[in-house]
């Protein structure tokens, strides 16, 4: 059992990730979640613009796997974030988690999930067709993470 860890700008394959997650003998299911540069409701967007906090990006990522596993009792994890410059419909986020039951492995990567979205420093820009925005945090990213209290 071992979690991957990676801040990148390269994009991810979702089929290799999965199966270096396969690879793990004491699972009986894999979840995975991909996130996309999505449109904006109110503004046509043209870029996003991601960054971190180098050292500590990292350290954050690798104790969420951390809870997770010890909450669930996963198996391997693996959570991939890019930084850099997207475009729309560009892979984010790569969250996958190997367990040995299907239960455990939603709740994992649902769990790092909302805390990512809430713990981790990363800031997002958004570029669009009136300007350049930096993202805000969301009451609704808050409020999913409550329910793992």
């Amino acid at each position: 059992m071992s979690n991957i860890i990676r801040i990148q700008t390269d994009d991810f394959s979702v089929s290799e990730e999965y199966q270096i997650l396969a690879r793990d003998s004491s699972c009986g299911a894999i979840v995975t979640f991909s996130g996309l540069v999505r449109e904006l409701p109110d503004a046509r967007l043209e870029s996003m613009r991601l960054e971190h906090y180098p050292g500590m990006t990292e350290k954050v990522l690798e104790q969420l796997a951390t809870q997770a596993q010890m909450r669930w009792q996963t198996g391997s994890i693996t959570i991939i974030h890019r930084v850099g410059t997207l475009a729309l419909n560009e892979q984010i986020v790569f969250v996958g988690v190997a367990s040995a039951h299907r239960k455990a492995a939603f709740s994992a990567a649902m769990y790092i999930m909302d805390y990512l979205k809430t713990e981790a420093p990363f800031w997002k820009q958004e570029l669009t067709t009136s300007g350049r925005y930096w993202v805000r945090a969301k009451a609704s990213d808050k409020e999913a993470q409550k329910q793992w209290l």
